[in-house]
């Protein structure tokens, strides 16, 4: 265990900004070892507006003007108002902050904070603030209230210990003020309504008392997938009751168009609407289109008539914003760095700021270690071990912004597919529907039809009235048979279903209960089906005022229903190669066909299953 840094050794390997290194300063530097480990201390620390709210920093605000971020805060009353320079970090090891003021005590602010690991439970953290004060104020404001603050992180950091410690929320703060009556009463009206509806009884007095309750820091841009997975709970149920509580006026929905770069939301729409085909982020000074699976992402709020929950903010908090971004550092022309990292097995991307193209990083423990060189005019393709030393070129003449980035996309996110293939949607918000030129990238989807053999014949003999009375008492009986099975129906056609599953293995298990329910000896109705299962890409359109699938995934599913006769499922090679779904037709019969057509350049092969 080696000794803290000094500031000079802080500040040989994160210098001040040029323009300012020689301009006279106030510094502080702190040391505070914390009896936790870097992984579980590095996402607190990189949350800095939660940080210090706890520290009881006063509240910031945050805009784009011009293609800056400015920021502005009063503490005491009086007002500070800067231009938040990008951050630098390395996740996991350290962050920098600068802040250019045009009004207040300082005319610059550059903090650093560095983690160091001295074992696997604790965790030095030295932090560095330097302040070039305005005038003799601001240089005995200074004096007084930054060492005041020393005192605050201390407090803090055993807070987090212990809390952590006791498996408790960290940064807990006293809870908000009591519901107005009103706004009680109609929380719990809403709340036996959602009870009375069918839903899981304990899931929905989670979401109700959390609503109550909850830190609005959380509940500004509620997350049903991170908070599914907080509360070990269902992921679906939880997003059956958000979207009932949002139908009764305890939720807002909002479908948020997400940057492909710094991915945060930069727009959203309480409608779908209103979903607009294109988006711009001024931060990464990108424009992007609204059609691929990742830019759009759907989120809940409070409604106002139930709580209010202001977006409040203490910090930029640039890391824990960009939690997928593991390395962001900006490199003067000319210049070289070196920075070494530790990244997890699997494939990063590598690009610089304002560029849409990118290099990509794969890493693996068996690839070799050695430094990597990373020019800025270059897209390269690396292998390297998991603790990787990027030397980043700039060879331009302009100040450029290296940026490494996990490949794969947060899981967290609700993205629209998840909405469409869940029948609770479909019938809640069935007047929802998409703008004319809105083609949503819905990712890979599984898409089933269903369709009744010899229902020509069936007209002809029993007449139109009795037929279709046929039709929809089969209807009756097979949506519900989707809908256990954690799918929608997307649209009927005649006596025909199309309906969506996000997984492949639900569309067989559901297959398998439709012919089930449909069998040959059935008394009640002479009823029999044929299915078709296709898996792949599709996009969701409108049609008339609905949403649909379209796509050569949609359209080899509906042709594979002719290698089908009743009792029978045809489906891709996609759908048999899909996770799970060779054990469950594990010991049944299972056919090699092909479907064939002149419009293909190729025949397809593709799998029958004859059910029992």
């Amino acid at each position: 265990m080696g000794a803290p840094p000094s500031i000079d050794q802080l500040l040989s390997r994160h210098p001040w900004p040029a323009e300012h290194a020689q301009t006279p300063r106030l510094e502080w530097l702190w040391h505070f070892e914390v009896p936790l480990p870097v992984e579980t201390l590095w996402p607190l620390i990189a949350d800095s507006s939660r940080m210090n709210r706890a520290l009881g920093v006063a509240e910031m605000t945050f805009e784009e003007r011009g293609g800056q971020r400015w920021g502005t805060s009063r503490p005491a009353g009086v007002l500070q108002e800067w231009v938040e320079v990008p951050w630098n970090w390395v996740a996991g090891q350290w962050m920098e902050s600068v802040r250019l003021y045009e009004k207040g005590f300082s005319k610059v602010v550059f903090g650093v904070f560095e983690l160091e690991r001295l074992d696997e439970r604790l965790t030095r953290v030295s932090i560095y603030f330097g302040s070039i004060p305005r005038g003799l104020v601001g240089r005995m404001v200074l004096s007084l209230g930054f060492p005041a603050l020393e005192k605050d992180f201390r407090r803090v950091f055993k807070e987090v210990a212990e809390q952590l410690g006791a498996l408790k929320p960290v940064f807990v703060l006293p809870g908000p003020a009591a519901l107005a009556p009103e706004a009680e009463a109609r929380l719990t009206a809403i709340r036996q309504k959602l009870v009375t509806t069918g839903l899981d009884v304990a899931v929905v007095d989670r979401l109700v008392d959390w609503v109550r309750t909850g830190d609005e820091a959380d509940l500004f841009r509620i997350q049903i997938r991170e908070r599914a997975r907080a509360w070990q709970v269902d992921e679906q149920m939880l997003l059956r009751v958000a979207l009932h509580a949002t139908r009764e006026g305890m939720l807002e929905i909002s479908w948020d168009l997400v940057c492909p770069h710094c991915r945060g939301p930069t727009s959203g729409v309480d409608t779908l609407e209103a979903l607009s085909a294109k988006g711009r982020c001024d931060v990464c000074e990108l424009d992007f289109a609204s059609n691929t699976p990742e830019s759009v992402e759907i989120t809940f709020h409070v409604h106002p008539a139930i709580r209010e929950v202001a977006h409040r903010t203490f910090c930029s908090a640039e890391p824990a914003t960009k939690d997928h971004i593991r390395l962001q550092r900006d490199v003067k022309p000319g210049a070289t760095l070196e920075v070494p990292l530790s990244l997890p097995e699997g494939r990063w991307r590598l690009r610089t700021h304002g560029v849409t193209r990118y290099g990509v990083l794969d890493t693996s423990p068996s690839a070799a270690h050695q430094p990597l060189t990373w020019r800025a005019t270059e897209h390269p393709s690396f292998q390297a071990g998991p603790q990787p030393r990027l030397v980043l070129q700039n060879d331009t003449d302009a100040p450029k912004r290296f940026i490494l980035e996990a490949a794969g996309w947060s899981d967290h996110a609700l993205r629209p597919a998840q909405l469409f293939n869940l029948q609770d949607y479909r019938d809640l918000f069935s007047e929802a529907y998409l703008g004319a030129d809105v083609q949503l990238a819905v990712g890979e989807q599984t898409i089933l039809f269903t369709d009744i053999v010899g229902s020509t014949a069936m007209y002809a003999q029993r007449g139109d009235p009795a037929a279709f009375m046929e039709v929809k008492r089969h209807f009756s009986e097979l949506f519900p048979i989707v809908a256990r099975h954690r799918g929608a129906v997307v649209k009927t056609i005649g006596d025909a279903v199309m309906a969506s599953f996000t997984e492949p293995l639900d569309a067989l298990r559901a297959s398998a209960d439709i012919h089930a329910a449909f069998h040959e000896g059935r008394a009640d109705s002479a009823t029999r089906l044929r299915i078709s299962i296709n898996t792949g890409p599709c996009i969701a359109v409108r049609l008339n005022a609905g949403i649909d699938y379209f796509g050569q995934t949609v359209n080899l599913a509906a042709k594979l229903q002719s290698l089908a006769e009743a009792g029978e499922v045809a489906l891709s090679c996609s759908v048999f190669e899909a996770r799970g779904v060779r054990d469950f037709l594990a010991g049944k019969r299972v056919d090699d066909v092909t479907y064939e057509s002149k419009a293909l350049a190729a025949p397809i092969s593709a799998k029958r299953w004859s059910c029992p």
